[in-house]
């Protein structure tokens, strides 16, 4: 099965880089900033992990992963827009969680989820029986 990023759901070129650097809002966090870009494109991920963030290669490789697992996951939801996480060096030393959390709360904090409570998700609504009963014939 191939895991991979479509083409068209990353964002590759450095003019488009450039573009949602200089026009886009930026959102940040401890272990990320999250440049946003709304256009009339799908959802597109775009990567920037330095050697600043971890010198090693499979140190920056190993955030990219968690980033990218989370856009696959999420992509359906957010909004036409591009979308450029660059890590900070926190993020060398955070473990998976934290930088899927991190990367969760900067997509709300930039208005491309909805707010959740303060315990993650709200939980579904259960039904309230009517307190009034059924005439027996119907």
């Amino acid at each position: 099965m191939d895991r991979r990023l479509p083409r068209q759901a990353r964002v590759r070129v450095r003019a488009d880089f450039d573009r949602v650097f200089s026009e886009g809002r930026r959102t940040g966090t401890p272990l990320l900033a999250l440049h946003l870009l709304r256009d009339n494109h799908p959802a597109r991920l775009g990567l920037a992990v330095s050697r600043k963030v971890d010198r090693r290669a499979v140190g920056r490789n190993r955030i990219k992963r968690a980033l990218r697992e989370e856009f696959r996951a999420l992509r359906a939801a957010l909004p036409d827009a591009a979308f450029v996480v660059v890590a900070r060096p926190a993020a060398a030393t955070a473990p998976r969680t934290a930088l899927r959390a991190a990367f969760l709360d900067a997509l709300r904090r930039a208005g491309a989820l909805p707010a959740s409570g303060p315990g993650g998700t709200m939980p579904a609504a259960s039904p309230v029986p009517d307190p009034t009963p059924c005439p027996s014939g119907e």
